[in-house]
């Protein structure tokens, strides 16, 4: 983070107080937006830095600056003519802030949109997030890595169920996981990318050791039943299970 600090105020963007101004504009407050908008795609044309380092510091910008535009930059770099990126490092990267015992919101929507909702993607990212930890996670994991699992269930509606399903059978066993899996269950149901298979998912839901008066559970116990896989193949389907969990 210091060194994105660095980074920018070299090129003029400084921190005061709780905010950011430009020296040309001291006046002006900039938005973290902004400053990522502006700037984050600019690292990796810095030739003073080789593309590992330049990750590094995109990184540290997003920790600086906590602005999913800062990891849409990280993505085109991957996809552009300098790309692929070091996958050592751009996935260490994101397991350290799945990790990290602070807000990740920008790391798990840039896991959910331009991750895991791409088809060409989504097996990669979802092994190097999750996948290859799932036994050392269910084996004794740290609270760490149970913070890193968690968010990455509750985010991975997407993701082909073939390509989740081990780590979602592994996990159910672990109550820390089970509300995060919940998650990750109906958004499968529920995301215009999500999947999932019913005959599977339910006898996930079953294993689920749940409040009976969780949100959602007994419309998505009705439709999984019923061999519905996704919201918008069925569209009345979830208004029915609704009706009747009423009634």
């Amino acid at each position: 983070m210091e060194d994105a600090r660095r980074w920018l105020a070299e090129r003029g963007v400084v921190e005061v107080g709780d905010g950011w101004v430009g020296v040309e504009e001291p006046e002006r407050p900039l938005t973290a937006n902004e400053i990522a908008h502006s700037w984050a795609g600019e690292v990796f044309t810095d030739e003073r830095m080789d593309v590992a380092e330049q990750v590094r510091l995109a990184f540290g910008m997003l920790d600086l600056l906590d602005d999913y535009w800062v990891t849409c930059e990280i993505g085109f770099a991957d996809r552009g003519p300098r790309g692929p990126l070091p996958a050592d490092v751009l996935w260490d990267g994101y397991r350290r802030r799945l990790e990290a015992d602070r807000d990740a919101e920008a790391v798990t929507y840039s896991l959910w949109v331009d991750w895991f909702e791409d088809r060409s993607t989504a097996a990669t990212a979802f092994a190097e997030v999750l996948g290859n930890d799932i036994d050392h996670v269910v084996a004794g994991g740290s609270d760490a890595l149970l913070r890193r699992a968690g968010r990455v269930l509750a985010c991975s509606g997407p993701v082909p169920w073939l390509v989740k399903q081990k780590a979602y059978d592994t996990v159910v066993r672990l109550p820390a996981l089970q509300v995060p899996l919940f998650k990750g269950l109906l958004a499968g149901y529920h995301d215009v990318y999500g999947d999932l298979e019913p005959t599977a998912a339910l006898a996930l839901l079953a294993r689920l050791q749940l409040p009976a008066d969780t949100p959602h559970l007994p419309e998505l116990r009705s439709v999984l039943a019923a061999g519905h896989r996704s919201h918008y193949r069925s569209p009345h389907a979830w208004e029915e299970a609704v009706r009747a969990s009423t009634d």
